[in-house]
């Protein structure tokens, strides 16, 4: 598994950052704002961007600023701010290239079935993140991480991510969490996905991110071992997942309490 620094505190780890690489100086300001408030409050860090979107309601949605460019702004943050970094593939052969720069390969909801991929990924020896499908009971996720760790990997994180309510809306189970932990993985709660509400007919994914502290606060209760929260400088103009995304000013107020209701409860 990854090494995260030290942990004296006995906190949840966090997996935070934009949804998207929109270019560097956005990325580098960002790792350090998240740098400086975890080190605060003694929260293990893993800096979160996508090199590239695959998965877009609208052909012109943008995507990404070019794969290599992207990957070495991760590769930037983690050298300079001496933080791992994570980041989402979705297909086979992106696995080895995106390891050459990320800590940890994320594989997106929708793709947790994929065979070829999982396994690609797990050959890199890198840290796989599994996110669970909107489609999946938790006890299902127990056949995605069998397929990394029968490739040969032992090093599995899963990821509660809210699961399809209807049409355009997502709901979070949260007894999933301790089901997913009896399989002896860290599990994550996504908080900032699952208050999308996808397929939208403007094409475009909306969001309810006025509830992102009621969301993580319920996980950190059930005992989530990490967090996952994406978050941009200015949500209203970030160019994915906006709608659902929590402004970076108002992370260190929430860090704050959920460090609060962690002590509480151990």
């Amino acid at each position: 598994m990854i090494e995260l620094k030290n942990n004296p505190a006995g906190n949840f780890f966090l997996l935070a950052g934009p949804c998207v690489i929109e270019g560097e100086e956005m990325a580098m300001r960002i790792a350090e704002r998240v740098v400086g408030i975890t080190e605060k409050l003694q929260i293990p860090y893993v800096f979160k961007g996508s090199y590239r979107k695959a998965n877009r309601s609208r052909l012109d949605s943008f995507t990404g600023i070019g794969d290599e460019k992207a990957l070495k702004v991760l590769k930037k943050v983690r050298d300079t701010f001496g933080v791992p970094t994570v980041t989402d593939i979705h297909s086979a052969n992106e696995a080895e290239m995106a390891a050459e720069y990320a800590d940890i390969l994320q594989i997106p909801a929708f793709l947790c079935r994929q065979t070829d991929l999982l396994v690609a990924a797990a050959k890199t020896g890198k840290t796989i993140n599994i996110k669970k499908g909107q489609f999946l009971s938790p006890l299902a996720m127990q056949f995605a991480a069998d397929k990394v760790v029968e490739a040969g990997n032992k090093n599995v994180m899963l990821t509660e991510r809210g699961t399809t309510f209807g049409y355009q809306d997502l709901v979070v189970d949260y007894r999933g969490i301790p089901e997913m932990q009896t399989f002896g993985y860290p599990v994550i709660l996504d908080v900032t996905h699952s208050l999308q509400q996808p397929n939208q007919t403007s094409g475009v994914t909306g969001g309810m991110p006025q509830l992102i502290e009621t969301v993580a606060k319920a996980g950190i209760a059930v005992g989530a071992d990490g967090i996952f929260i994406e978050t941009h400088e200015n949500p209203a103009v970030a160019k994915s997942d906006g709608a659902n995304m929590l402004k970076l000013d108002l992370l260190e107020g929430l860090l704050t309490k959920l460090v609060r209701i962690r002590e509480a409860i151990k």
